[in-house]
């Protein structure tokens, strides 16, 4: 579709035929494409619409996999239920949405703590539906996070928060010492891919912190990432 051969019409009915595929590399070619989609449609009416063909095609498949392993499973298991889950959540499944707010509540109370291949698709979820709170508790956890990787992957997932004042305070804390230099792009990134709001707020504080963000990666390869993102 993207190369103008046929239209995206007939690339998403291709894509209706795939709802019973049970392979990790399908489902995430899948997903990448639909979020390709999702982005050129976020400026347009029918960016709700995309968002109703994932939950109707992402839906079977997320019923199948549940969110606890089953005996048998093997690593892509694991990796196809998080990015179903996430793209579910994502794109507002009520009980998808649902069941990642109640695992994220017992994970921060400390009664449950999520498994590492659930985080990812729990924090974007609830804070694609989040509040100020929601955000609080995430920086939260990462400043409480004993480990690299996890600190990475909430600063992965930030973006996902719609609301334009917390995008702001999303994009202060990417400049923040309590992100890693080499992380911020990531931070910022996540921003720029999460929302049409985010985008615009992206590019305003890139132009805006420009000086400070050029000195600090001396043109190098992640000044270049900054500007492609």
């Amino acid at each position: 579709a993207r190369a103008g051969i046929i239209s995206t019409v007939e690339v998403l009915k291709v894509m209706e035929a795939f709802v019973n595929e049970p392979n990790y590399t399908v489902w995430s070619d899948l997903s990448c494409n639909l979020g390709i989609l999702s982005t050129l449609l976020s400026h347009t009416d029918f960016y709700e619409d995309i968002q109703v063909f994932v939950r109707d095609v992402f839906s079977p498949i997320g019923e199948r996999l549940g969110w606890d392993p089953k005996p048998g499973e093997g690593h892509l298991d694991a990796l196809l239920r998080g990015l179903v889950l996430g793209k579910l959540g994502k794109a507002g499944h009520k009980a998808t949405l649902e069941e990642a707010r109640r695992r994220f509540k017992d994970h921060v109370e400390g009664k449950h703590i999520l498994s590492a291949d659930l985080r990812s698709p729990v924090y974007v979820t609830v804070l694609k539906h989040g509040d100020s709170s929601t955000l609080d508790t995430m920086l939260k956890l990462h400043k409480q996070a004993d480990m690299q990787e996890e600190k990475n992957r909430i600063e992965r997932v930030l973006g996902a928060i719609s609301q334009p004042e917390l995008i702001q305070k999303v994009l202060t804390f990417a400049l923040s010492e309590e992100v890693r230099p080499q992380d911020t792009v990531s931070v910022i990134g996540g921003v720029a891919g999460g929302s049409k709001q985010g985008r615009k707020a992206a590019w305003k504080f890139v132009r805006d912190n420009w000086e400070e963000l050029y000195n600090r990666y001396q043109g190098g390869f992640l000044i270049s990432r900054l500007i492609k993102v």
